[in-house]
């Protein structure tokens, strides 16, 4: 899907217009740095107060479309943000506190299994289960196996049915269905967020259909960190930068 020419410098997006913008946020790599391990990754007072000056701000356009669960999200932000995608998009609660969930697959458990036996080689290889509809093999901390890991996961979706979702060292399997993007489209379909310019932010490859969703609809996506292949038209160096611009908005 990523077309950017690396050799195209992307600039810094201007300052946000809060009074015509949707703001769409990833959450690790974006809000907050990426950590060894995820549960490593905790509530932070600057996040916090940032993003609910954000919401006041942008009078509720404001979503974090994550990979990770819910129940993780609202942990990390200490549940400051009522609109959120958790799972890449297979669950959705709107800013109202309905939420809905996708209906889980049947063979997930057997993913499972079989990500926490090839676990087993390594203490530095970590499994984790989200909510059901997903689960994840972090191999940061056990980088000479990344080539196995990624090919346990590709054979395990080829057996399984699983949708296999890569990442920033890490691999995953989930339950097909929505995406990052279909999130963004569903946010936007709602009267809250109607009418509104789509603004993206997210730091890898699983925010290029949030990227491309969010172009589509007359926005723009920002990819935060190293420069790489990307559908975003404009690019922010770390989350330290991602967090300074995002208070320059307010």
């Amino acid at each position: 899907m990523p077309d950017q020419d690396l050799t195209a410098v992307l600039q810094a997006p201007r300052q946000m217009i809060l009074g015509e913008t949707a703001l769409f946020l990833d959450l690790d790599g974006t809000l907050a740095p990426i950590a060894a391990r995820p549960q490593d990754v905790g509530p932070d007072p600057r996040r916090k107060s940032l993003l609910e000056r954000l919401a006041r701000g942008l009078d509720g356009r404001l979503a974090v479309i994550s990979g990770r669960s819910l129940e993780d999200v609202d942990r990390i932000l200490e549940a400051c943000v009522p609109a959120v995608a958790a799972v890449h998009g297979l669950v959705l609660r709107k800013p109202d506190g309905q939420t809905w969930r996708a209906a889980p697959h049947p063979r997930l458990a057997e993913a499972v299994q079989d990500f926490r036996a090839f676990a087993a080689r390594d203490p530095g290889l970590i499994v984790e289960e989200k909510g059901g509809l997903s689960v994840a093999l972090h191999f940061r901390q056990a980088a000479p196996l990344a080539p196995a890991a990624r090919a346990c996961a590709q054979s395990l979706a080829e057996r399984t049915g699983l949708a296999l979702q890569d990442g920033d060292m890490v691999a995953e399997l989930r339950t097909p269905g929505a995406c990052k993007g279909d999130s963004v489209r569903s946010f936007m379909a709602l009267p809250a967020f109607a009418g509104a310019r789509p603004v993206f932010v997210g730091d890898d490859a699983t925010d290029e259909d949030g990227f491309q969703a969010a172009q589509a609809l007359g926005g723009v996506g920002v990819s935060v960190g190293r420069a790489r292949p990307t559908l975003a038209r404009f690019r922010l160096e770390n989350v330290e930068t991602a967090l300074a611009w995002l208070e320059a908005s307010l």
